[in-house]
């Protein structure tokens, strides 16, 4: 895919109120040759999704997609021809900042994440891993007993992932501010599934066992994680990263008493220590699968709550409140489907959305083998919103799974 620059007079894909600005607005956009335009992003003082986020006026909802730098696109699938393993496309700098900055050379996201994985800090913790074509995360000593705790060690990320500092330094730098650098890491309950189940896992009874059984072992792990992913999200943050999310993926396979047991308390712990030392940082929390723990996910303190497409936006709007930003929500299935069909999802989701503090995102990354033209779609349509949310937000009608807008 070539792209090259052009300028255009566009119209608002909504029919903006007789006060908007944005009407035969001129505008630079990206012309890619997979077909359609994305609109260059101009240098701010600071990055749209940022301001998004703290509830300041945007003229549309920033937009990135989770996996936006992966297997679907073509260029990635050479960079892993020659390098077929995922540790070393990871853990190296120059491949980091190349894989991380392919969509944005082709997309212009309003959010620019790390290329890495949450079990990247593993190795320093003294847990060796892999991941593996074809399988996935494989744990080479899963974690069982108290004296197996007992080996893991608190991470340091400066002796243990040096290029992770690095690589965010320079997206930083290639970006400019005309996006926002993101970097992400695992939440505790997730990360300690994995360890204990020795991998990804479909009914994670081994991770069950030992916090139904032995409690008090389960705890202790969880506490070296969240003090280790504190240290984490702050060493992005003083590296580049200008937003963090934090991925607890399985924290879903708890139930809500669960959940506030082994949960809830370490991501709490997590931000109030990181807001302690660097206030201003965004955190974004998602976890697949929450519609049973949204309430629950916002008593945490993280800024953004981040929703699977399982959630309706307008109900989840409802239950979270508008003092917190929201982030998705579009079935990434969706991206299979006829640029059409695309487009009416992305409108309904920031319909539903409302004014402000709304993310536009997929509900979980990007799928193997979606088409690559129809992400270009995506943001093309995405980046072309305006104010579709001026005078009016949506209130779901529960039971007949709907919408409407209602005036002000």
């Amino acid at each position: 895919m070539s792209c090259t620059s052009v300028s255009s007079f566009t119209a608002s894909l909504f029919v903006p109120s007789k006060s908007s600005s944005f009407s035969n607005h001129k505008r630079r956009f990206i012309q890619c040759s997979l077909g359609g335009a994305v609109v260059e992003p101009k240098a701010l003082a600071e990055p749209l999704l940022l301001n998004a986020v703290r509830g300041q006026d945007v003229e549309r909802p920033p937009v990135w997609l989770m996996r936006q730098a992966g297997r679907y696109m073509k260029s990635y699938q050479i960079i892993c021809e020659k390098y077929p393993s995922f540790r070393e496309r990871s853990e190296n700098v120059d491949l980091v900042v190349e894989i991380s900055l392919q969509p944005w050379n082709v997309f212009k996201p309003d959010g620019v994440i790390l290329f890495s994985d949450i079990l990247t800090p593993l190795s320093g913790m003294n847990i060796p891993f892999d991941i593996i074509k074809g399988k996935g995360p494989v744990i080479f000593d899963p974690i069982a007993t108290a004296a197996d705790v007992d080996q893991v060690r608190e991470f340091s990320p400066e002796g243990s992932v040096p290029y992770v500092g690095e690589a965010l330094t320079i997206l930083k730098k290639e970006v400019d501010n005309k996006a926002a650098v993101l970097g992400f890491v695992g939440a505790p309950f997730t990360l300690a599934s994995y360890v204990v189940e020795g991998g990804s896992s479909k009914n994670f009874t081994k991770i069950k066992k030992l916090a139904f059984s032995q409690p008090k072992v389960l705890h202790s792990l969880l506490q070296k994680f969240a003090t280790s992913m504190t240290k984490y999200i702050r060493y992005q943050a003083d590296n580049g990263a200008q937003a963090v999310q934090i991925f607890d993926s399985w924290a879903t396979e708890l139930s809500p008493v669960d959940f506030e047991e082994f949960s809830l308390p370490y991501l709490k712990q997590i931000v109030d220590a990181v807001k302690q030392t660097h206030p201003d940082l965004p955190l974004i929390l998602y976890a697949s699968g929450s519609g049973g723990l949204l309430e629950r996910l916002a008593l945490t303190g993280v800024d953004v709550v981040s929703l699977d497409w399982t959630v309706d936006m307008a109900e989840g709007r409802r239950r979270l409140g508008h003092d917190i930003a929201v982030q998705g929500n579009v079935d990434p299935g969706v991206l299979f489907g006829s640029k059409d069909f695309i487009t009416n999802r992305i409108h309904d989701t920031v319909t539903k959305a409302g004014k402000g503090k709304h993310i536009l995102n997929l509900g979980h990354g990007i799928k193997v083998g979606t088409p690559e033209e129809n992400v270009a779609h995506f943001f093309e349509v995405a980046k072309a919103i305006r104010e579709p949310f001026e005078s009016s937000f949506s209130v779901h009608i529960l039971g007949y799974g709907a919408s409407r807008k209602r005036e002000p």
